[in-house]
């Protein structure tokens, strides 16, 4: 991967994490993927956790235990009535074959995180039976429940949603494949939401602007009819822009700032009209009429 693109991951990656951090939208998220609207999850409901995840393995090397690192995109405990459960995010703007093993991995080692905590507790209690203690874990003892969310903001996911689709099952008898435990995964493709309105904040309007960034007769009539574009924050607006892949938009931003919010109707409306005038040129070409004609832009 070149620098340039590598850093371009990486702003991404930091816009999506500055986006959805939010508890608003993160609960916003969760109220409309999951409950389809209703409004079950408040924000203040939402606990943050370290997003660093990982399993304990023994090194053949040296022979200690290990802990083999890994990052998630976002995660929030969510407080649903007397209950909990863990939420994690991970964001996609292209496929990823192995997201059937990746998204199962996060899980497991959610439970495992949640396991040696308990085992700790366990071992210090008197009157636990033996195999509660070699167990690390007594009869009554519970795990939080955790899933995982893959959003994809690419086009079309062409991958594998679930761990059996990614195994080599050819030739394998019928009796043994009952057997072979399966694991989904929770996808779900911007791209093709057909009902934004389940959410309340911002996070429709960053959505339906990813979902019509190539129909330019939608995307006008959409900014020209909900004004929430006129007056959006800017977390929202990069997102928006980022993951529709409008760089152009990301270029011109500044002129169209003011104390953190965006008038994305306008900027969105002037750079249409620019790119219907230069149908032929290419983006760089489309940037810089756009610049000529703000000569006082200063980026």
């Amino acid at each position: 991967m070149s620098p340039a693109k590598e850093e371009l991951n990486m702003e991404k990656d930091l816009t999506k994490k500055s986006c959805l951090s939010d508890n608003e939208r993160y609960a916003d998220l969760i109220n409309g993927l999951i409950f389809r609207g209703r409004q079950l999850l408040r924000a203040e409901d939402l606990i943050d956790m370290d997003s660093q995840t990982g399993m304990w393995s023994k090194s053949i090397l040296s022979g200690k235990r290990q802990r083999r690192q890994k990052y998630r995109d976002l995660i929030k405990k969510a407080a649903l009535g007397v209950g909990f459960v863990v939420v994690g995010l991970e964001n996609q703007d292209e496929v990823h074959y192995l997201m059937p093993l990746r998204s199962m991995v996060y899980d497991t080692s959610e439970y495992e995180r949640q396991a040696t905590g308990i085992s700790k507790q366990v071992r210090k209690k008197k009157g636990v039976t033996r195999a509660e203690f070699l167990s690390g874990f007594t009869k009554e003892s519970r795990l939080t429940p955790s899933i995982t969310l893959v959003l994809y903001y690419g086009k079309d996911w062409d991958g594998s949603v679930d761990l059996h689709g990614i195994l080599n099952m050819q030739d394998i008898p019928e009796e043994i494949k009952p057997y072979i435990n399966n694991y989904s995964i929770h996808l779900i493709e911007i791209r093709k939401l057909t009902n934004t309105d389940v959410f309340k904040t911002d996070l429709k309007q960053v959505f339906d602007f990813i979902r019509y960034s190539e129909d330019k007769k939608k995307l006008k009539e959409l900014i020209q009819t909900d004004p929430v574009y006129q007056e959006m924050d800017e977390e929202a607006y990069d997102m928006a822009v980022q993951y529709a892949k409008a760089e152009e938009m990301m270029a011109v931003k500044k002129y169209y700032e003011k104390e953190g919010k965006v008038n994305m109707c306008k900027a969105i409306r002037e750079m249409l009209e620019i790119i219907e005038s230069n149908a032929e040129a290419g983006d760089a070409e489309v940037v810089h009429a756009y610049l000529a004609k703000h000569p006082s832009l200063h980026l």
